[in-house]
This record gives structure tokens, C-alpha cells and sequence, in this order.
């Protein structure tokens, strides 16, 4: 049975991403819990590698991230192939990763959370029990391609409450599909 608030909302592939602490799995959960669509924490995607280098502070180069990418890419394939729609948390900070994400003509819609590098330190100084230490900020900051006119990527400010920020992030999926 179709959520209420889903009406009007065509089910597709969601990629909530952008830096660490941004919100992309706060917001992620939410639209699952609120559209009933699947969801997929990129960050368990990771092979264990990954993660104990991010948690050693050691920012991950293309070849580190290359199998993590090809995991969510599948996980992406499968969801498009049931056709009920997909919510992934992924930071997709590289046009080359949105692009590999997005291969053979998989219709993905990237919602990038934007938050100022102020308000990302202060979420890391509150976060409890995840791998990535602040100190990789920086890193992923300059690793951050903006996106281009040519791809699919909405942009939310992602400063507001939680519910606010998801709300928004719903009321940018209706818009996005008139």
C-alpha cells in the first residue's frame, strides 16, 4: 500500500549525497520511512580496508573507493531493475562516481545536502560512534566536485531541523518530476 505522503511521487533512485556530516543518512532514512522505498547505508557498503583507513585517518584515493562504488552500483542496478524506486546514502563527491553510479543510462536523481564547513565541524564534534574522524573533512571538502548543468543533482540547503530538512528534500522529489 502506497504511504500518503508519497502520492504525487514517482518512485526512481535517490542518492542522498555530499560530505561527512552533512545528513545524508538522516535524510535518507526519513524519505524511506516516509515513501517506503528501500534503503541502502552506503557506508556498510565499504570494505572493512576502507573503513579501518578512513578510521586511521587516511583519506581514501579512486582505487580504495572503486569497489565500494561498484557495490552500490549494483545495489543501484537491482533497485532500477524492480522498479519500485531506491534511497542510498553515498557521498558521491567525484562527477567521475556520479558518472559510474549513473552508467548505462540509470536514471538517478542525486540530491547533494549542502552545509557550510562551520556547521559540518560542530555535527562532527557531536557524532558519536562512526568511523570517519573529523580530521578527513578537509579531504573530502577538497575532493568535492560541484555538479554540473548536465547532471541530474538537486541541491539542498540541509541546515534547517531534521523534519524540515526531509520535508524539503520530499517537496524538491515532487517538483523535480512535473
Amino acid at each position: 500500500m502506497e504511504q500518503p505522503v508519497a502520492q504525487g511521487i514517482t518512485p526512481r533512485i535517490v542518492v542522498l549525497m555530499g560530505v561527512t556530516a552533512s545528513g545524508k543518512t538522516m535524510v535518507a532514512e526519513g524519505l524511506h520511512n516516509l515513501l517506503g522505498w528501500p534503503f541502502q547505508e552506503g557506508d556498510d557498503l565499504h570494505p572493512k580496508s576502507n573503513i579501518e583507513k578512513m578510521a586511521a585517518g587516511i583519506p581514501l584515493t579512486d582505487e580504495d573507493r572503486l569497489p565500494w562504488l561498484q557495490a552500490c552500483r549494483a545495489w543501484i542496478d537491482a533497485r532500477a531493475r524492480e522498479g519500485r524506486g531506491g534511497i542510498m546514502s553515498c557521498s558521491a563527491l567525484k562527477r567521475s562516481y556520479r558518472q559510474l553510479l549513473a552508467a548505462d543510462g540509470v536514471d538517478i536523481t542525486f540530491l547533494l545536502l549542502n552545509v557550510p564547513r562551520d556547521v559540518l565541524e560542530q555535527r562532527l564534534k557531536g557524532r558519536k560512534g562512526h568511523f570517519m574522524p573529523a580530521s578527513l573533512l578537509d579531504s573530502q571538502l577538497a575532493t568535492l566536485e560541484p555538479p554540473g548543468p548536465d547532471e541530474h543533482v538537486l541541491i539542498l540547503n540541509a541546515l534547517s531541523s531534521p523534519a524540515r530538512t526531509i520535508a524539503r528534500a520530499l517537496e524538491l522529489l515532487r517538483v523535480d518530476q512535473a
